[in-house]
């Protein structure tokens, strides 16, 4: 390890890790529950509309991500509270403009447009200083608005339509709650990418889930699983030359499969232990 950490990109790596943990235990923990999945893999998508904006506007892609994913979770929060019908038609349909979007603007950019690769699929390996402290800011911001607003997102995300008869703006909070999906996926993009963002907002919240019930200890689990998962990703990345992304994912995944058949083992211990109390009770 302590050969690791002597280079610089594997310290800023290391940081970015613990950064995105942030945000995924916190913010996931919302998706899991909410499930809301869909809509925050459309986001994540859209994302590449804004990297491709940047490039054509001479301004640092992470900056355009960042408002143009915003605004597509907006106007994704629209189409949901208005079109109750054709709301996955719709969020698909903005999903796929977002993509083609980038690629067009992309296409326009003048001059050397870098690597578009390491905005797919991540490269956690190469992000710059710049964006370490754009990644910190949205951290920090998301942590403000959930230590605001948190039992408000929890009781919208457990039971919308009782929060709208007691009065709760739930229009409002669900609108808040996609901004906030929105930096946490321009937070992992440099992470893990475009492509796999998704996965890494939802399998940890969802490891975490499988051991508690209380909203704070799910986040709190999340929050220590993310970071696990992406320093063991960059550690296997590292020692075996794997794209760093996808081992991220792959440790996580595994990690939940493996949390899911411990869990299972030990629900039957405790059925059997209770049976065998019960058998000498009579």
């Amino acid at each position: 390890m302590s050969e690791i950490l002597q280079y610089d990109f594997m310290r800023h790596a290391l940081m970015v890790g613990l950064l995105v943990s942030i945000a995924c235990g916190i913010v996931g923990t919302y998706v899991v529950v909410k499930r809301i999945a869909f809509i925050s893999g459309a986001i994540s998508h859209t994302a590449y509309g804004g990297v491709g904006l940047g490039y054509l506007l001479g301004i640092p892609p992470m900056a355009g991500a960042t408002v143009f994913t915003v605004a597509a979770a907006l106007a994704m929060g629209e189409v949901s509270h208005r079109s109750k019908q054709r709301e996955d038609t719709i969020i698909g349909m903005m999903w796929a403009v977002g993509m083609a979007l980038g690629v067009i603007f992309v296409k326009l950019s003048p001059g050397y447009t870098g690597d578009l690769m390491s905005y797919l699929f991540g490269s956690i390996l190469a992000v710059p200083l710049r964006d370490l402290y754009l990644i910190l800011v949205l951290d920090a911001i998301i942590v403000l608005a959930v230590g605001l607003y948190r039992d408000q997102f929890t009781l919208v995300a457990f039971d919308e339509e009782y929060a709208r008869v007691i009065g709760l703006k739930t229009r409002f909070y669900n609108q808040l709650l996609l901004v906030l999906i929105a930096f946490t996926v321009v937070v992992m993009i440099r992470a893990v990418g475009i492509i796999l963002v998704i996965a890494l907002l939802t399998i940890p919240p969802a490891t975490a889930a499988l051991f508690t019930r209380s909203m704070n200890g799910m986040m709190a689990l999340s929050m220590v699983l993310s970071a696990v998962f992406t320093t063991g990703g960059l550690l296997l990345s590292y020692w075996f030359d794997l794209p760093s992304g996808a081992a991220i994912i792959i440790l996580s995944a595994l990690g939940f499969i493996g949390a899911g058949l411990l869990e299972k083992l030990r629900s039957r211990l405790a059925e059997s232990r209770s049976a065998r109390y019960s058998s000498e009770s009579v």
